[in-house]
């Protein structure tokens, strides 16, 4: 799935590359990988049409983990926003 998301950055590299379905069964390791390599949105929400999806909490700890600000849904034909990753805060 990393490769996958790889290559699709790389060949498209303005276009969303989101998680989907299955996230249920990938490791919180493996997801942070999909993000590094390049994903950068995910379905959200109780269930896709038959498949579950993770619990809310779930990503919310994934996106504060990874550093990610997730974006508000876009609506009406609105550009979407990419997500982008919040700098560390400097240690003293």
């Amino acid at each position: 799935m990393v490769r996958m998301i790889a290559t699709a950055r790389i060949i498209m590299p303005k276009a969303m590359v989101r998680l989907s379905a299955g996230r249920v069964r990938m490791s919180f390791e493996e997801q942070a990988m999909c993000f590094m390599a390049g994903a950068n949105s995910i379905f959200a929400g109780d269930k896709l049409l038959t498949t579950p999806n993770p619990e809310v909490n779930e990503d919310e700890q994934l996106f504060q983990t990874l550093n990610l600000k997730p974006r508000k849904a876009f609506k009406n034909g609105e550009a979407p926003l990419e997500v982008k990753q919040i700098p560390m805060a400097q240690e003293v």
